[in-house]
């Protein structure tokens, strides 16, 4: 593949890590975001800068192939943006966090024009540069082998996992951290439960560890060393995982978190997941209890609670005041 027909559009922390991690692979990058700083720095590392979409498109050489990597909020404008300066033959990607039915509307808007879609869930977050990026794609056939070349510099490699017990042979695309899940809007899909299932997750560590926490109140009380816990286990757990090694991390750094907020925002796909259970009609209890649980940390359910303090109240003459702020 030539090295000078891949552009980047976006150069957040994981946009311009993956400018970075693919010119570790002898592919350069021509490189655009709103921040002329943001490609300032690029362009210091080696990168081709340019001021504005229509220069990216003429930095790159045809058939172009261009990664949009901003948020999804932005995403359908971009592309449509970015369209105005390509050709028919030219390959655009939307490798954030897009939600999958809006892909085929872009494909469709893309395809009148001659110029191929292909989604790409990424996951591998600010930690992507050094580790690599698991990679969940969406597209047509001949297109997504064309552009294997990127993807594998992009993927962590074999070597990143113990190979699974019963696999033997030559390893498939999916054991080097990349896989072509299917046609277009497929890659997104998957992205999209692998972020509802790390809602879950998340929420169970977090629920877990809280307990612990509230552990000296109980009988019998216990004075548990939380930090501690997390370190025993990843070593040798069921539950060890990435996912706990960062939240061990964290409670190194700061046993009682209290630099963070206790607000926890959700970006979409969360909530897309549970659309997409209530769709299939599938139960995901955990998902959707994981993600209203986002909800109430940022006190989205306080006239809830008022009203069942109110019924209380009535039914009971239970009267709780507000506590004074």
């Amino acid at each position: 593949m030539a090295t000078t027909n891949f552009g980047m559009v976006g150069l957040g922390r994981m946009g311009a890590n993956i400018v970075r991690r693919l010119a570790l692979h002898n592919i350069t990058s021509a490189v655009y975001d709103v921040s002329p700083d943001a490609v300032k720095t690029l362009a210091a590392e080696g990168a081709i800068g340019a001021t504005d979409m229509a220069h990216l498109a003429s930095q790159l050489s045809t058939p172009r192939t261009i990664w949009i990597m901003v948020p999804a909020a932005v995403t359908d404008s971009t592309i449509a943006s970015l369209a105005e300066h390509l050709s028919p033959g030219d390959t655009v990607i939307d490798g954030g966090n897009s939600y999958y039915k809006n892909d085929l509307k872009n494909a469709e808007f893309l395809k009148a024009k001659g110029i191929n879609f292909v989604d790409v869930g990424t996951s591998g977050g600010v930690y992507g540069l050094e580790r690599g990026y698991s990679l969940m794609i969406g597209g047509d056939d001949a297109v997504v082998k064309s552009l294997d070349p990127i993807f594998k510099a992009l993927c962590p490699g074999v070597e990143s996992a113990e190979r699974t017990p019963g696999r033997t042979g030559e390893p498939v695309q999916a054991e080097y951290g990349y896989l072509h899940c299917g046609p277009i809007g497929s890659g997104h899909f998957v992205k999209m439960i692998h972020n509802g299932i790390e809602y879950g997750m998340m929420a169970a560590f977090a629920e877990g560890l809280a307990i612990f926490e509230a552990a000296d109140e109980m009988t019998p009380a216990y004075d548990l060393d939380i930090p501690a816990i997390t370190e025993v286990w990843r070593r040798g757990s069921v539950v060890a995982s990435w996912l706990l090694d960062l939240t061990a991390q964290a409670l190194v750094e700061s046993k009682e978190l209290t630099e963070y907020s206790t607000e926890v925002s959700d970006s979409g796909e969360g909530r897309w997941t549970v659309q997409a259970a209530i769709e299939a009609g599938i139960p995901a209890h955990v998902l959707s209890a994981s993600l209203y649980a986002r909800f109430a940390s940022r006190n989205n359910d306080e006239f809830a609670n008022r009203v069942l303090s109110a019924m209380r109240y009535k039914f009971g003459g239970h009267n709780e005041k507000p506590q004074a702020k």
